[in-house]
């Protein structure tokens, strides 16, 4: 802390009382201790915050042509430039492609588990295909993915556009 230092000077008796000089001496030695205190805490924060990752897994290709799912339990969305969503339901057939925004694939994806819970009797029976174009950004795949999870979807798959969805794009 701070030290004050008094020194005794002799009066002299023909001279005016003169105010004594008084010498200060700052300890930074508290200072110091408590920016050393400091950087180790940032030092220790910053390296045990480690990036988490989103895991995917991806299935083993089996070169299997036809897999046995329901063509009325499946939604295919395939996010493209400009934040625009192309979706639409069972099988591929080149007119039934529709547009929308990231705004809007929420609704859908509710309206089609409602719809596969009321024709199913079961939910979880709804399925998810994501096909991201060379187009879309990796945001707009993380959005895709932040709805599978805000609407409790069980199945859903990542997989490649085809040429033929492509072509409709």
């Amino acid at each position: 802390m701070a030290n004050i230092q008094l020194q005794n000077h002799p009066i002299k008796n023909n001279s005016k009382s003169k105010q004594h000089k008084q010498s200060t001496r700052v300890d930074l030695t508290p200072m110091v201790d408590l920016g050393f205190l400091l950087i180790t805490f940032f030092v220790f924060t910053s390296t045990m915050a480690k990036p988490t990752v989103m895991k995917v897994v991806m299935p083993f290709n089996n070169k299997v042509d036809h897999d046995d799912v329901c063509s009325s339990c499946v939604l295919t969305v395939l996010p493209a430039k400009n934040n625009v969503v192309f979706y639409y339901e069972g099988v591929f057939k080149g007119n039934n492609m529709q547009q929308t925004n990231f705004n809007g694939i929420r609704q859908i994806m509710q309206q089609k588990k409602l719809a596969v819970a009321a024709t199913r009797g079961n939910a979880n029976q709804f399925i998810l295909i994501i096909k991201p174009t060379d187009q879309s950004n990796f945001k707009n795949f993380v959005d895709i993915t932040d709805e599978v999870t805000i609407n409790c979807i069980v199945k859903y798959y990542i997989d490649e556009a085809t040429p033929m969805e492509l072509a409709a794009l």
